[in-house]
């Protein structure tokens, strides 16, 4: 096992790697939600019509440039967010365990549930800032624009923008609504992921390699994308109401970050704004991009952090006294 640090590196350039193949689906989605902001279906443009033409529509306009609009933001956004995720769940998850049960090696769903919630919240909160200034760089269109239009040249010059105008508070604007958000998906990510492992060792006689993380993080990434986005077949009430809770936040929290103020006092604001001016589908908005984009994400993310855990450990295990490396 890598030190807290080296799983924080680790998991933070595995995310890289997968928001590089995943961010254009992002940036529809983003885009697709925003169209026809406070408008009635009937006065509303749709300038993108669904995932494939919104890719086609950015890319006959803008070119490739315009579907990795934002692409440095989510690059340290994700060395955040799934730094602490990855990085931190374990030593939580160990913490709680051991404080409850007195033995570390104690597998309980409810202790694991809570590590990945309570790792993806603290990564949720300390990304916000490079989350919001993405968000708004995805938004921005010169040919095709949706929402608020902000303009920014790049990242830094983003948040230097929002902190002259809007202050420290305008830097987290939205944040409420991502840490609900992210604890729904991390809830569940890394849960099933590894308990997904130890089903497929046990019961098929998987080695571990490429093989076993690459189907522990599919049946993760399925699991995830039922938690955070309702299906369109009925279910169960209660997993229903789950679901639609977490597709909500996600499309308040587009909304949320990419005004500056001057359309939402907070999410609730901006949930009965949305439904009153734009009907109760709405916020199922981006619903298919975002499927797109979260399974292959969680797939990449999860396979990718074996590889680069795996590196890690070899490179501490060459830099790191006899000491360090027994107590890990």
């Amino acid at each position: 096992m890598s030190t807290t640090t080296g799983a924080f590196i680790a998991g933070g350039i595995a995310a890289c790697g997968a928001v590089t193949v995943t961010h254009p689906f992002e940036t529809v989605k983003i885009r697709l939600q925003l169209q026809g902001e406070l408008q009635s279906k009937q006065e509303a443009p749709r300038l993108y019509k669904g995932v494939f033409h919104g890719v086609s529509a950015i890319l006959k306009n803008e070119g490739p440039k315009g579907l990795f609009r934002g692409i440095g933001a989510a690059y340290v956004y994700q060395m955040i967010l799934n730094g602490c995720r990855l990085g931190f769940y374990e030593p939580l998850r160990k913490g709680v365990t051991t404080a409850i049960f007195k033995d570390a090696n104690v597998q309980s769903l409810g202790v694991n549930i809570f590590s990945g919630a309570a790792s993806g919240i603290l990564g949720a909160a300390a990304g916000s800032p490079f989350f919001l200034v993405k968000t708004r760089l995805q938004s921005y269109s010169p040919f095709l624009p949706v929402g608020t239009q902000h303009g920014y040249k790049n990242a830094v010059d983003g948040l230097r923008k929002i902190h002259r105008s809007e202050g420290v508070k305008g830097l987290y604007r939205g944040v409420g609504a991502a840490m609900v958000r992210t604890g729904f998906g991390s809830s569940a990510q890394l849960p099933t992921y590894f308990f997904a492992k130890r089903r497929l060792i046990h019961h098929t006689g998987m080695k571990e390699g490429p093989a076993l993380h690459l189907a522990s993080s599919t049946c993760s990434g399925f699991v995830v994308c039922c938690v955070m986005h309702p299906p369109g077949t009925p279910l169960k009430f209660r997993i229903l109401i789950r679901e639609a809770d977490a597709q909500l936040e996600d499309t308040i929290m587009s909304r949320m970050y990419n005004q500056t103020g001057n359309l939402y006092s907070g999410v609730f604001d901006c949930l009965v704004k949305t439904v009153k001016n734009e009907g109760l589908l709405a916020i199922y908005k981006g619903f298919t991009a975002h499927l797109a984009r979260i399974l292959p994400h969680t797939i990449l993310t999860l396979s990718l952090a074996e590889q680069t855990n795996k590196f890690m450990r070899k490179f501490e295990d060459k830099v790191l006294p006899p000491t360090i490396k027994e107590k890990i």
